[in-house]
């Protein structure tokens, strides 16, 4: 019994929505889902997969864009992120017109915070408060797979962008030190953009924040 994922990079930005599924029960979590949200129906339908929520990292039109039309379609609740992006969700519409990605304000049915964990079918994924990029954002931790969903947070070979409006660079290098790395080095996390990678080689490798920029011996 574990959680598995697709990955389908959606919008000009090429964001990674992923669908995060339980492989017993074939309920399936919508990640991020930052529009294209005809593919990401497609491909949940394909793999016979049933939609139980959407899950949000954060409040970035690339993650979030999506999200109202797709719960309305589907019938689901949006859970997350934290309430302090609540003004990036309420300004999705404005955002959009300003990228030519035509998008609604979201308004979750619930806010997550650090310490709540939310269930995909029969597993169960770990919240963790992680700002920096953007001040309310979460990640996703399942225990059983070590597998993180990290959102803007960390990428393969570098880190979110903190230029944007409430994004804080020693946040988000707080976040990573204090957050994702006692998870464990062994954990797989799957990326807001780009490819997928492990906590070790990160902490090897990673310019912004491997153990040897950040003095971790």
């Amino acid at each position: 019994l574990m959680l598995k994922f697709l990955i389908q990079p959606v919008t000009p930005f090429q964001q990674n929505a992923s669908i995060l599924f339980c492989s017993k029960t074939k309920k399936c979590a919508i990640v991020d889902p930052g529009g294209d949200i005809e593919i990401l129906m497609k491909l949940a339908k394909e793999n016979d997969l049933i939609p139980e929520k959407i899950l949000l990292t954060h409040g970035h039109i690339d993650h979030a864009g999506g999200a109202t039309e797709l719960s309305e379609i589907l019938k689901v609740e949006i859970h997350g992120p934290h309430i302090e992006d609540k003004f990036l969700l309420d300004s999705l519409q404005s955002q959009g017109e300003m990228f030519g990605m035509p998008s609604k304000d979201c308004h979750p049915s619930l806010w997550l915070k650090e310490g709540d964990d939310v269930s995909v079918g029969e597993q169960k994924l770990d919240v963790y408060f992680c700002p920096g990029d953007t001040p309310g954002h979460i990640i996703f931790f399942n225990r059983e797979s070590n597998l993180a969903i990290v959102g803007d947070v960390l990428f393969n070979g570098s880190i979110g962008r903190t230029d944007l409006p409430g994004g804080n660079f020693d946040q988000l290098i707080e976040s990573v030190k204090t957050k994702l790395w006692p998870l464990g080095s062994d954990v797989d996390f799957i990326p807001g953009h780009g490819p997928v990678s492990t906590f070790k080689a990160e902490r090897l490798s990673n310019a912004f924040v491997s153990d040897s920029v950040l003095g971790i011996s």
